[in-house]
């Protein structure tokens, strides 16, 4: 009888598949938990908390729309020139300084009358981090604006101004990006 000398290799080739499968396996779960994971807090909530009320957060929202106005005042913002061949028009970011800053909101009815009966909540955050974030819980009204106390900033970069404003069972938020530019050298 003849000795078959053919070698085959195809065991060999499913266990070297099985380890790069493991290996691979390795490298993305590794990779992925060395990443830091942020939550959101869009509406000036946790994302768990909105996620589970956005039906209401949202008629409350457009109880509030129709009956009242929120605007930022008294702000300076800069001229955006960087993404001028895009599709969406990109609204100018306030201009924040390094140092004490505060902002000062108007809530009025429809007719622009100026309402200082509202419960307002104030919210400083960077997008995609929690760690740098400066809620203020009751932010007063003072001559019919709402302004808020001084608020130190001190990283440059993008945040982000949320504003909440409730109003009996209206509730109604605005959002404004910011920037503060780093020192020049």
């Amino acid at each position: 009888m003849e000795k078959n000398r053919e070698k085959t290799y195809w065991p060999h080739m499913i266990i070297g598949f099985l380890v790069l499968a493991i290996v691979l396996s390795y490298w993305t779960i590794r990779a992925a938990s060395s990443m830091p994971v942020q939550e959101t807090n869009d509406y000036m909530m946790k994302y768990q908390e909105s996620d589970m009320n956005i039906n209401d957060i949202l008629a409350r929202k457009q109880l509030f729309d129709n009956d009242y106005l929120i605007k930022l005042i008294e702000v300076e913002t800069m001229v955006m020139t960087d993404n001028i061949h895009s599709n969406r028009p990109q609204p100018n970011p306030v201009k924040l300084t390094m140092g004490a800053n505060n902002f000062s909101y108007l809530v009025t009815n429809k007719a622009g009358e100026a309402l200082n009966s509202a419960k307002v909540s104030f919210l400083l955050t960077r997008p995609h981090s929690v760690a740098d974030d400066q809620m203020i819980e009751v932010v007063e009204s003072r001559d019919g604006k709402y302004i808020t106390p001084d608020i130190n900033i001190s990283k440059p970069g993008r945040y982000t101004l949320q504003f909440r404003a409730i109003i009996g069972d209206a509730t109604g938020y605005i959002s404004t990006e910011a920037y503060l530019q780093p020192k020049k050298q």
